[in-house]
């Protein structure tokens, strides 16, 4: 392998957890560990998906282009998530980008070889079925915000799942773990960047969170949750 790595990164995996000790190391030996520069792409929307990922350190973001020549950050990848790999195994092209936004550990394998794997090991096709499963049901959920919520609601939900996600405890509360900007919070709002930012300086004002650039903390979880759930802390 490009780099060694300790194998219970792997048990934490969702695919990967039902595995015993010798499992996982077949499963690692099987695949490639690399190392992802911020910023570099792993895989681009409409190219063919023969590829199957799973992120060990890091984060990745999703990003989907429009027909209208804009972009969406539809979601972010953390330690344990598989990426590409719902659209390899259905012989379809990549959705979506994949960008590393921090420095990153990813194992990936090539489609026949993870076929394989799923083969050896049922557990792994049942266990990605499942996550596929999950995030169809997030997706659905978000979508109905959509339709059903107002914008502040949506940026405040939005929030809430990044934190629970990716938070950090922190003196001042729960800090975001990697850089996320006004516009990605738009993006995956469902929003502007001007409606982010006014909502955001609100919020800031009432000390439920506390942003700057590319770094957003959640001072009061309480208030936010109220915030996602009617709107008025």
């Amino acid at each position: 392998m490009p780099l060694a790595f300790d194998i219970d990164l792997l048990r934490r995996a969702e695919m990967f957890a039902g595995l015993d000790s010798d499992s996982l190391e077949a499963v690692a030996a099987a695949g490639a560990v690399r190392r992802l520069a911020a910023g570099r792409r792993v895989f681009v929307q409409g190219d063919a998906a023969i590829s199957c990922h799973s992120l060990l350190e890091g984060r990745v973001k999703i990003i989907q282009a429009r027909a209208d020549g804009t972009q969406a950050v539809i979601r972010v990848i953390g330690p344990g998530e598989m990426y590409g790999t719902v659209a390899a195994l259905m012989n379809q092209a990549f959705p979506a980008d994949a960008v590393a936004v921090v420095e990153s550990v990813e194992i990936w394998w090539t489609l026949p070889v993870f076929r394989q794997l799923i083969r050896r090991f049922p557990e792994i096709g049942l266990r990605a079925t499942a996550a596929a499963g999950t995030r169809l049901m997030d997706l659905q959920g978000r979508m109905g915000e959509m339709t059903g919520e107002r914008v502040e609601q949506r940026i405040a939900r939005t929030l809430l799942r990044l934190m629970h996600k990716a938070g950090r405890a922190t003196d001042s509360g729960i800090e975001i773990d990697f850089p996320i900007t006004r516009q990605d919070l738009a993006e995956m709002a469902g929003s502007t960047l001007h409606t982010v930012s006014r909502t955001l300086s609100a919020f800031d004002q009432q000390g439920v969170t506390s942003s700057a650039r590319r770094r957003i903390v959640v001072c009061n979880p309480g208030a936010l949750t109220l915030l996602a759930e009617n709107g008025a802390a």
